[in-house]
């Protein structure tokens, strides 16, 4: 296994893979890098989920119900709509479905973060969990009704689906995991040779 992959930022193991005691370090010390790595999850979920709750009451008060806003001529515009389906609007029945979805991927990353000693990885899980909170929290509050409320999505490009913030931080989110994935780096900080 050592010879596989290496331990960076691992708790209890220096930058040479050496363990405490080999290294001369106390094993408690790797208990604030792990906290840190949350701190960073949770900073970066706040931030995403706060700028895609304010947007959309933005989008609601402002914008729902009128002419959409030019941005970039037709190349992009700011057009409120309610979508109670996934992404470009299928699955517009299964609302409840994508609700338990999103629940599912807050439990995930929930027990994900105890394991958490990478910096890049708890930037991406933290982009995920602010991007699945903002949308639960549309299919909870919003109408139609509990579990079964519709998102609100006004980034329309021309051509493509109209989507929001949540939904651009679970892309940017699940972007940086494949990256983190191919270049070999773990949530628990290892690197993989292949």
């Amino acid at each position: 296994m050592a010879e596989a992959e290496r331990t960076i930022g691992t708790p209890g193991f220096d930058e040479t893979g050496a363990g405490p005691e080999q290294a001369g370090e106390p094993e408690a010390e790797s208990a604030p890098k792990g906290r840190r790595r949350i701190a960073v999850l949770l900073t970066v979920a706040a931030i995403a989920y706060a700028l895609d709750l304010v947007s959309k009451m933005v989008v609601v008060a402002k914008l729902e119900h009128h002419a959409p806003i030019e941005v970039v001529g037709d190349l992009l515009k700011f057009e409120a709509v309610r979508n109670a389906g996934a992404a470009f609007g299928i699955g517009e029945a299964l609302t409840i479905v994508f609700t338990a979805i999103a629940a599912t991927v807050v439990v995930v990353i929930a027990r994900l973060a105890r394991k958490l000693y990478s910096a890049p990885w708890a930037i991406a899980l933290g982009l995920l969990l602010g991007g699945a909170f903002g949308n639960l929290t549309d299919r909870i509050f919003r109408s139609p009704g509990v579990f079964r409320g519709a998102v609100v999505d006004f980034i329309a490009p021309a051509h493509f689906a109209v989507f929001n913030l949540a939904d651009s931080a679970i892309v940017c989110g699940g972007i940086l995991i494949v990256i983190l994935s191919f270049r070999g780096l773990d949530p628990d900080g290892t690197i993989h040779k292949d």
